[in-house]
């Protein structure tokens, strides 16, 4: 259902209903794992992916980022330009 480099690769699904009642398959929550790294700024608002190529050669792994700043959407932690965020080593 998710390509191997998502977040929600691999992880259990539950069947629940949305809003207008149809059954969907949705992901079960997962814990969010304690992350060591270093606190880097935000140079320029949108730049996650730019950040997760330097430190990681892959682009589409911004949502390591993401987790170790506990934010659910990765474009809400790239906002702001001069945030300071954790960028785990790995």
């Amino acid at each position: 259902m998710f390509l191997k480099n998502s977040r929600y690769y691999g992880l259990p699904t539950v069947e629940a209903k949305d809003r207008s009642g149809r059954t969907v398959a949705a992901v079960k929550l997962r814990k969010l794992p304690l992350t060591s790294g270093e606190e880097t700024t935000i140079p320029d608002a949108g730049q996650l992916d730019v950040i997760a190529n330097r430190q990681y050669k892959d682009p589409t792994k911004y949502w390591h980022i993401a987790d170790a700043n506990t934010e659910l959407e990765a474009s809400e932690l790239a906002a702001t330009a001069e945030r300071t965020i954790l960028v785990p080593r790995s």
